[in-house]
């Protein structure tokens, strides 16, 4: 027998992009915070540190602070501390680490290293949200899931 709700899915539903745009963009938000704010952190006090390790920092504080507002945009909404944190956590970590390592990896490639530069954050948040929305689009769709 034939999954209907595979042979339903479809990628043209206006609706669904623009909710699951509005989810990708609340995540990149809380994303960019924490790691932007671990790279400026090194590139302002010039703490010796390799690249990868402040990659790998910047990467665990933009999870936690996308975390951190997910679960109170989602507290906002009247759910308790644990259901927002569990949905937080459940609902948007894949894209989250898609989010994260994309945003790195292009800061990586344009400038070699672990630098912020007035040229290169724009082309980082551009990567960062185009990578998982396809994604959020298609769990929107095939699940009815979202976080906000």
């Amino acid at each position: 027998m034939e999954n209907t709700a595979a042979t339903n899915f479809n990628w043209s539903c206006k609706h669904t992009w623009k909710r699951s745009a509005k989810n990708t963009a609340w995540c990149l938000l809380g994303c960019a915070i924490g790691d932007f704010g671990t790279i400026l952190f090194f590139q302002l006090t010039k703490v010796p540190f390799p690249v990868l390790g402040i990659m790998t920092l910047a990467i665990i504080n933009g999870l936690i602070t996308s975390i951190i507002l997910e679960t109170v945009i989602l507290m906002r909404q009247d759910l308790d501390f644990l259901k927002a944190f569990k949905t937080a956590m459940g609902m948007s970590f894949i894209s989250m680490i898609s989010m994260e390592v994309t945003m790195n990896l292009t800061d990586y490639l344009l400038t070699g290293g672990a630098i912020l530069t007035w040229w290169v954050i724009p082309i980082m948040l551009l990567v960062g949200f185009l990578t998982p929305w396809p994604y959020n689009y298609w769990r929107l769709k095939k699940f009815g899931v979202t976080c906000h």
